[in-house]
C-alpha cells in the first residue's frame, strides 16, 4: 500500500519554524523545527553522497538520548533508510550478534561506548563507521545551501521499515521487530486520540532510545503533532521532578519503578506539578497505593499496554478508572482490533482467560530476516501477543499471565531462555532454569536454578562474574540456587511452576 510522504519536520518547519521541538537537558542544546528539517536534509544528503545509503539500508546507532538521534529520525523519514538503535546496556557479545544480524551500511558509535564494539568481529568488518561526535560536528556547521538542499523525497510504502527494534527472544536470540512508516503514523493517531497531544504538549523523555518506549510512546507522536520534548540521558528522580516543574510538562511516561522513585523523593511534596494532565504508565501494573499517592498530588494516572511489535500504544485506562478498575490495562485504542482466544483458537467468553490477539494498521509485518519467528507470531492476520488476558463485562482488559515465561524487571523485558542459553555455556553448568520472582525495588528479578556437571565446582560469585561479561546487567539473575536436578514434566520440559513454588 502506497503511503503519502511522512516528512513531518518539513511541515512544522513551514508552520512553526522557530518553535523549539527538542531540548537536550545535559547540554542545554535545543533544536527548532526549522533546524530539525534542515539537518534532516543535511544528513540524508550526506549519507547518500558519502556512504551511498538509500532506502532500505540500515544505519545502526549506539548512543544515549541526544539531538543527533532526532536528526537521524528526520533523515530516515526523508530518505527511507532504517534506523537501528543498539542497546548500550548489552554485553559486547550481544552487540556483535546484533551487528551481524542487521548488517548495517553505517554504524554510529558514541565515544563512551566504543569499547563495547571495539573487539567485535562484525564491527571490524563494517564498511562505514563514524563516531557520534563526528556526526555532531557535521550538524554544528552553520546553515549552508549546498549542505541543506531539500532531499528528493523517497517513495515509501506503508510496510517499509523506519526502525529495526531488537527485542529479547524467547528462543534465546534477539529478534529485530520491523517498525514501519505506516505503524509510525497509526500509532501517533491512536496515541493522540487516547491522550491529549497537540502543538502545546510538553514532556520529558527518560526512556532509552533503544526501546520503542523511547521513540514511540511519546517522542514520535510529539514530533508528528508539533509538540516539545526534553531529552534526558539517564533517569534521576531529583532531576526529573525539577524538569517536570520547570518545563511545565503536560504528559510524562514512565514505568512503575520510576514513578515510585519520583513519589518517594524528598522534592516530590513541594514540587508544583499542576501542568501535568496525567502520567502514562507502561511495562507492568502500577500498585494502587502508588496511584493514590499521585492522585493526592493532583496528578492522574493513565495505565496502558503496549508491545514493540504492535503500536506500541494499544490500550489505555482512563484516569477516572485508575482505582475503580485497578489492575486493568484499559480498553483498546481507537484503531486497534482485539480478540481473546483459547488454545483451539476459539473466542473466549467474557471473564474467561485467553490469549490476546491484535489486528490493525499498527501491526508489524514481521521480524528482520526471521521468517520462522514471523510465521509463529501470526494467526492469519492477527498478531499473537503471548499474553493471557480476561475481558470483563464492560470490555476492560486485565493481563492475568504470560503465555511465554518472560518477566519484567524495572520495566525491562527479560526472557529466561536468553539467560539460560548463556548460563549453560559455562563449563561448570549442566542445566539452568530462570524464573522471575517478586522484588521490592524492580518489581521482578531473576532467580536462576543451576545444575552443575559431575565433579564441577563453581561459586555464585564465579557465575555472576561470567554473566557480567555476557549479559546486560538487568538480565543477570539476582539469586543463584544450586540444585541436584531440575523438576521436569512427563514430556521432559522444565516444570517452572514447581520452581516458582519453591522460591
Amino acid at each position: 500500500m502506497a503511503l503519502h510522504q511522512q516528512d513531518w519536520a518539513s511541515k512544522w518547519a513551514l508552520y512553526s519554524p522557530d518553535k523549539i521541538a527538542v531540548k537536550e537537558y545535559e547540554t542545554g542544546r535545543t533544536a527548532t523545527y526549522e533546524r530539525l528539517n534542515r539537518l534532516g536534509n543535511r544528513l540524508a544528503n550526506y549519507f547518500a553522497h558519502t556512504y551511498d545509503i538509500h532506502k532500505g539500508d540500515r544505519v545502526a546507532v549506539l548512543a544515549e538520548n541526544c539531538l543527533e538521534y532526532i536528526y537521524l529520525f528526520v533523515a530516515a523519514q526523508k530518505a527511507g533508510f532504517i534506523l537501528t538503535p543498539l542497546n548500550y546496556r548489552l554485553a559486547p557479545a550481544e552487540l556483535d550478534y546484533l551487528l551481524t544480524n542487521a548488517e548495517p551500511a553505517l554504524v554510529i558509535v558514541e565515544d563512551k561506548f566504543s569499547e563495547l564494539v571495539s573487539d567485535s568481529p562484525a564491527y571490524k568488518a563494517m564498511s562505514h563507521c563514524c563516531t557520534l561526535e563526528a556526526l555532531a560536528a557535521l550538524c554544528a556547521i552553520p546553515a549552508e545551501k549546498s549542505l541543506d538542499a531539500p532531499f528528493p523525497l523517497t517513495k515509501l510504502e506503508a510496510d517499509d521499515p523506519i526502525f529495526i527494534l531488537y527485542t529479547s527472544g524467547t528462543t534465546g536470540f534477539p529478534k529485530g521487530a520491523l517498525y514501519t512508516h505506516g505503524m509510525l503514523f497509526w500509532n501517533s493517531i491512536n496515541t493522540a486520540m487516547s491522550l491529549i497531544i497537540n502543538e502545546s504538549s510538553r514532556t520529558v523523555n527518560v526512556m532509552p532510545p533503544f526501546h520503542t518506549g523511547g521513540w514511540n510512546v511519546l517522542t514520535t507522536p510529539f514530533l508528528h503533532h508539533g509538540a516539545y520534548s526534553c531529552l534526558i540521558k539517564k533517569f534521576d528522580p531529583g532531576i526529573v521532578i525539577e524538569l517536570l516543574e520547570q518545563e511545565a510538562c503536560t504528559l510524562f511516561m514512565g514505568v512503575p519503578t520510576m514513578l515510585k522513585m519520583l513519589a518517594d523523593h524528598p522534592g516530590f511534596e513541594q514540587a508544583d506539578l499542576s501542568s501535568l494532565l496525567y502520567l502514562i504508565v507502561g511495562g507492568e501494573p502500577m500498585p494502587v497505593p502508588l496511584i493514590e499517592k499521585w492522585h493526592a498530588k493532583g496528578v492522574y494516572v493513565r495505565q496502558g499496554y503496549g508491545m514493540t511489535e504492535v503500536g506500541p500504544n494499544l490500550t489505555s485506562l482512563h484516569q477516572r478508572d485508575a482505582v475503580r478498575r485497578k489492575g486493568s490495562i484499559g480498553r483498546p485504542n481507537f484503531y486497534v482490533e482485539t480478540r481473546i482466544v483459547d488454545e483451539t483458537g476459539n473466542d473466549t467468553a467474557p471473564g474467561h482467560p485467553g490469549e490476546l490477539l491484535l489486528r490493525g494498521p499498527m501491526v508489524t509485518p514481521g521480524y528482520w530476516r526471521n521468517p520462522e519467528a514471523t510465521r509463529a507470531a501470526f494467526r492469519g492476520d492477527w498478531f499473537c501477543t503471548g499474553d493471557m488476558v480476561i475481558q470483563d463485562e464492560e470490555n476492560y482488559l486485565f493481563v492475568v499471565d504470560r503465555v511465554k515465561n518472560m518477566f519484567i524487571s524495572g520495566g525491562e523485558n527479560v526472557y529466561p531462555a536468553e539467560v539460560e542459553r548463556v548460563l549453560v555455556q559455562h563449563p561448570a553448568i549442566s542445566e539452568a532454569a530462570v524464573i522471575g520472582v517478586p522484588d521490592a525495588k524492580w518489581g521482578e528479578a531473576g532467580k536462576a536454578f543451576l545444575v552443575l556437571n559431575p565433579g564441577a565446582a563453581c561459586s555464585e560469585e564465579d557465575i555472576r562474574r561470567y554473566c557480567t561479561r555476557q549479559l546486560a546487567k538487568y538480565k543477570i539473575p539476582k539469586v543463584f540456587v544450586f540444585i541436584d536436578a531440575l523438576p521436569k514434566s512427563d514430556t521432559g520440559k522444565i516444570n517452572r511452576r514447581q520452581l516458582g513454588l519453591s522460591s
